[in-house]
């Protein structure tokens, strides 16, 4: 594998445009279009928040046969907890963006990100998917991106190719992602294309696991969305032997897939509002993948540690203090720490350590956390991002 400059638009067939339809101020981006030239294989995963918006429950209607072909995403309102009335904005957007690309509404694909509990101004949002629909563009992908964020600082875009059976493949896709970002998906978005050819439920699956490595281990605030959604679209269009299950390229794809998730994945995390470091978490030794994640995860998400990497504090005492309540399987006495090559703690107990490296190692923009159970050959590994001043201020005036 190897990566290409670029994002959404890098595999064969895809077009993307953004423009601003007057949802969010000062002329920003705020809606964008996402077109395959041929139907694609489609699969998807989705917040568990309860209070599931609009959009999300449009497009599970619209991916029961698997298959989509566009993809129209609005950003400054969620389009959430509307009942009636955002069931049928989302269905018009389907049916705008269906009606200008020649296509089946049922082949459209739904997302919306921003404030909850206002109405879509249809009127803005009609308009601009018909000019996005004439701005689509194979280097459209970039303005696409820009079209889809809220509060973040930057767009979030990745490309890569394989070959497959001597076929080229290449897989793109770009996200949003800032704030609301918690485990079981964030205030996030994220669109995967490709022109692999792969069977549709091969193809959830292998999205499925990616997300559970990737989206589902990253933590800014503690916060699950109400709109979170990962899409993933595969034309077919690279030519390569159809990949499934039982199939020997199966391996190198989804290994390209999680590797593009995981870019995204601390993109975003690095990218959390108010952010100064980006926090990578790892727990290793653990007797299962499922403990490995528990632990990772809560350690990663505590308001404690978190505040305490943006002090440049070595208190590794919050460190095992989320592991001890993470579920994970734990013996305390055997629990070794490190911040990041710096062994603060063993088998449970603190060491003498030299303040001053563990303050330069906090001092840097990434920060590595290293948590060892001794007990199994499990790992996995969690991002997220200090807890700043800024964050306050950044949602204490959310909607304004």
């Amino acid at each position: 594998m190897k990566y290409i400059n670029g994002g959404i638009t890098s595999p064969q067939g895809f077009k993307a445009a953004g423009v601003a339809c007057g949802i969010r101020k000062k002329g920003k981006k705020d809606l964008a279009l996402v077109y395959s030239e041929v139907p694609a294989q489609a699969a998807a995963v989705y917040t568990l928040n309860k209070f599931q918006a609009a959009p999300l429950q449009i497009t599970k209607e619209h991916l029961q046969d698997g298959i989509a072909q566009a993809i129209v995403v609005n950003s400054g309102i969620a389009n959430a907890c509307m009942g009636e009335q955002g069931l049928k904005a989302a269905k018009e957007m389907a049916q705008i963006t269906a009606e200008a690309l020649q296509i089946k509404a049922e082949d459209v694909v739904v997302a919306s990100t921003g404030v909850i509990g206002i109405p879509l101004p249809m009127d803005l949002i009609s308009n601009g998917i018909k000019e996005a629909s004439g701005a689509l563009s194979f280097n459209g992908g970039t303005d696409a991106a820009e079209a889809i964020r809220t509060t973040d600082t930057t767009t979030k875009e990745v490309a890569c190719q394989l070959e497959i059976a001597g076929k080229t493949v290449t897989i793109g896709a770009m996200a949003k992602g800032s704030g609301m970002i918690h485990p079981n998906m964030a205030t996030m978005l994220g669109f995967i294309t490709t022109d692999a050819s792969i069977e549709s439920k091969c193809l959830q699956k292998v999205l499925q696991r990616a997300t559970d490595a990737t989206f589902n281990m990253i933590s800014v605030d503690g916060d699950t969305s109400t709109n979170d959604m990962v899409v993933i679209l595969a034309n077919g269009l690279a030519d390569n032997p159809t990949i499934t299950t039982e199939s020997e390229y199966l391996k190198d794809f989804e290994a390209a897939i999680v590797e593009v998730c995981t870019i995204l994945a601390r993109m975003i995390a690095q990218d959390g509002e108010g952010a100064t470091k980006l926090i990578e978490v790892e727990v290793a030794g653990a007797k299962s993948l499922e403990d490995a994640r528990k632990g990772a995860k809560a350690i990663c998400a505590s308001n404690l540690v978190k505040a305490a990497i943006f002090g440049e504090d070595a208190n590794w005492g919050r460190i095992v203090t989320a592991l001890g309540y993470s579920g994970a399987e734990v013996d305390p006495h055997n629990v070794d720490v490190y911040i990041g090559d710096l062994l603060v703690a063993q088998k449970g107990t603190g060491l003498a350590f030299d303040e001053d490296r563990a303050k330069q190692i906090l001092k840097e923009k990434e920060v590595k956390l290293k948590v060892d159970l001794n007990l199994g050959e499990a790992r996995a590994k969690a991002w997220g991002c200090d807890l700043t001043y800024d964050y306050v201020k950044i949602n204490a005036d959310y909607r304004s």
